[in-house]
């Protein structure tokens, strides 16, 4: 198991290096004036932008540019923003929200999204079944911005059941609400991986096996069945939390959460090409590390998998 992790982060460095050079070329190669509005109306004197330029290596090459920021990168620093502000403060204030709303979707998606797979993938075609598959159908087919307006007014505007927008520190019980309208998409697929899943290993042979033996149901369904059917689906989850993070922008929005997306918005409207850079290297190794965490959970699910 050792030399297999230590195998698999030496084939992380690459496509790490790959994906952020990838980034590093989409948003600086972006046309326009990079200093367009930083002074206000007037245009910026020339001594700022000739500062600004050879500051930041703007008239380099790309690969030139990108060879300067990650060898600053690979020491801690993000870099500075065109006012100034280091970006490691703003993803180190923005970073701990988003990565807590993330975390309560993907608990959200994964509580209901299984329980409700495991009892429709048992009782295929009744109610349940039908009732849970156009619900899910019915969320798929919600957009996020839709559904989070929706239930901000409902719970609270209507019935002040929540706070409509979060606090600063964003406590965990004010991220249910917003962390349900996250997750609501992935959650219905979830829901049905799961059932599919359920579906297809419930006629494997083990499993008629093990309730020929007169194993109770509760031990076939979970130690048998759902082990098994549990890979894609924890393969969907793993890599889920990073789109949730990615894809938190329309829900901080929403809801007034200082977060991630937030952050990626003010960057992209302001022109700072860095911190967008900056917050989308942290997404790339949070997608990574739990890739990696993904595949060593399968050994744990799948007894037959074995890691040398």
């Amino acid at each position: 198991m050792g030399r297999y992790v230590l195998r698999r982060l030496l084939q992380l460095i690459p496509v790490f290096f790959g994906t952020t050079l990838l980034i590093y070329w989409l948003v600086w190669s972006v046309p326009g004036d990079p200093f367009a509005g930083k002074c206000g109306e007037r245009a910026c004197p020339d001594t700022y932008v000739q500062f600004m330029t050879e500051k930041y290596h703007l008239d380099d090459p790309l690969p030139v540019q990108y060879i300067y920021y990650m060898g600053h990168l690979l020491t801690g620093d993000f870099g500075q923003t065109f006012g100034g502000r280091n970006i490691s403060e703003i993803i180190a204030q923005a970073y701990p929200n988003t990565l807590k709303l993330a975390l309560v979707g993907l608990i959200i998606e994964a509580v209901i999204g299984l329980i409700a797979g495991v009892l429709t993938g048992l009782r295929r075609n009744g109610f349940l079944d039908n009732l849970v598959l156009v619900s899910t159908l019915f969320l798929l087919a919600i957009p996020t911005f839709v559904s989070g307006f929706l239930l901000q007014f409902v719970l609270g505007t209507q019935f002040r059941i929540i706070s409509p927008t979060v606090s600063s520190d964003a406590p965990f019980h004010e991220l249910i609400v917003p962390g349900f309208v996250l997750a609501s998409i992935s959650m219905a697929y979830v829901a049905r991986l799961t059932r599919t899943s359920i579906a297809e290993n419930s006629r494997a042979d083990y499993v008629r096996t093990a309730v020929a033996k007169g194993l109770p149901q509760r031990r076939v369904v979970g130690v048998h069945l759902l082990r098994n059917s549990l890979i894609p689906v924890i393969t969907f989850l793993g890599t889920d939390l990073g789109a949730l993070m990615g894809g938190a922008i329309v829900t901080e929005g929403i809801f007034g959460i200082n977060g991630i997306g937030r952050e990626v918005y003010r960057a992209i409207v302001t022109k700072e090409s860095a911190t967008v850079v900056g917050i989308v290297v942290v997404l790339v190794m949070v997608y990574l590390l739990m890739n990696l965490l993904v595949d060593l959970l399968y050994a744990a699910l799948d007894p037959r998998i074995r890691y040398e």
